[in-house]
């Protein structure tokens, strides 16, 4: 979650000068290359055949899809209305993985949604900037929640077959693959942007794409998709306290209040309070 949340900052510095499907490939291809070399040393080879279907749905819709739609989605609205609309996405986590992978809907889960998503809504609220969101940018954003959604319960039966290093490694190799198009753009943007810039784009692959996304498919084997979709709910507490430490930008009480909010609902989900499981 903490390297998902630098995520933002460096997206935002890199965004600048990389184009949405620029920035996502150069991140893939980054992310591919790390994940690869640790797959390596691991001594690991081709994941089993029977994970391939998730490893290439998650890859194509989570790691390519996603990114970006998300990136796209973040240039034609305000960073708060973003906000609102991607945490969408661990409430679609919850109830695909009820209904789907038949994990059932936990009562305490569903109760830690709803308080982080109103502390979701509260950040987004309190970091729109009053204008007008694009129609257009608010349909990216809900490609991106409706994505990630389906690219983790797409994984999470792969991760039955094979290792958090297969999935994440092939699933970055498929997400690349679909962003080939936009090699082109890579390849032109590359030499004019500046050192920092690209710094950021490689900061994005090893960090935020290759080290997370292993740890989060390695945390999702052992427990349930909606579980794990509603710890993502910290991302916003935690970029609230990284920009104000390493950005200095002061946020005002409604930010922190929102902030305390999704903490809280992270905090319900995953007690033992209230622990009954309603089947679909």
């Amino acid at each position: 979650m903490l390297l998902w949340a630098s995520a933002f900052v460096a997206i935002r510095s890199a965004g600048q000068e990389y184009s949405p499907g620029a920035l996502a490939l150069g991140r893939l291809l980054t992310g591919s290359v790390a994940l690869v070399v640790l797959l390596l040393i691991r001594g690991e080879g081709w994941p089993p055949r029977a994970a391939w279907p998730g490893i290439a749905i998650s890859g194509l819709l989570w790691f390519g899809v996603y990114m970006v739609a998300l990136n796209a989605g973040e240039e034609a609205v305000d960073a708060g209305t973003a906000a609102m609309i991607v945490n969408i996405g661990p409430i679609l986590i919850a109830l695909l993985g009820g209904w789907l992978l038949r994990e059932g809907f936990q009562a305490r889960v569903l109760a830690g949604m709803a308080v982080s998503f109103a502390g979701a809504v509260v950040v987004g609220l309190s970091m729109a900037d009053g204008g007008s969101a694009s129609v257009i940018g608010v349909l990216l954003c809900l490609l991106a929640a409706a994505s990630y959604a389906a690219g983790v319960i797409s994984q999470k039966p792969a991760l039955r077959h094979a290792s958090a290093s297969q999935v994440t490694t092939f699933g970055c190799l498929t997400g690349a693959v679909c962003c080939l198009p936009f090699a082109r753009q890579l390849s032109t943007e590359l030499t004019s942007a500046s050192w920092s810039a690209t710094a950021n784009l490689v900061y994005l692959g090893i960090f935020p794409t290759a080290l997370a996304f292993t740890t989060w498919a390695y945390a999702l084997a052992r427990t349930t998709a909606g579980r794990m979709g509603a710890t993502t709910y910290a991302v916003p507490a935690v970029v609230i306290l990284m920009s104000w430490l390493v950005l200095d930008e002061v946020p005002g009480w409604l930010t922190f209040l929102g902030g305390a909010l999704c903490i809280a609902g992270v905090a319900v989900s995953r007690s033992r309070f209230g622990s009954r499981t309603v089947r679909a």
